[in-house]
């Protein structure tokens, strides 16, 4: 990979992340009513929704759908269309989003301090109705890291 010249763009933040859904309903119901994600647009006739994540969208593609149809099989125990998905949130408390997840019957994952685009910070990982591993992503923020290390 002998490149001398960088690429003619920059990357700024991601754009949008496409899930394929055997079940864009409940995916629907979870993306909004857990997450407060608003819907973009609905293109129904090739089997997709975008839902507005901030400055960012989350597609959802029914796996029956036209756009859905060309990507194989569905989602499930033996494969996986996405390693994970990391949403920026803020304000980042973390007893506030285990007791709103728990409200809503989530599967929580694992809670720890991890690196993203603006540099070390409090994470919570959770999953989509669907098994989707999604991250929730606080500031890079030193006191919430020693607090959560238990260094506070």
């Amino acid at each position: 990979m002998a490149s001398a010249s960088p690429p003619p763009f920059q990357i700024e933040q991601i754009d949008h992340v496409v899930l394929r859904v055997a079940d864009p309903g409940t995916m629907e119901a979870f993306y909004r009513e857990v997450l407060g994600c608003a819907v973009e647009k609905r293109q129904a006739a090739i089997g997709l929704l975008q839902l507005r994540a901030g400055r960012t969208l989350i597609d959802l593609v029914d796996v029956e759908g036209r756009i859905g149809r060309l990507g194989g099989a569905a989602p499930g125990a033996g494969g996986r269309n996405m390693d994970h998905l990391c949403l920026r949130v803020s304000p980042f408390d973390h007893d506030a989003i285990l007791a709103h997840l728990t409200a809503h019957g989530v599967r929580v994952g694992e809670f720890g301090i991890r690196n993203g685009a603006e540099g070390e910070g409090p994470s919570q990982y959770l999953f989509d109705p669907e098994g989707n591993m999604v991250e929730l992503k606080g500031p890079a923020d030193v006191p919430a890291i020693a607090a959560a290390a238990g260094q506070a």
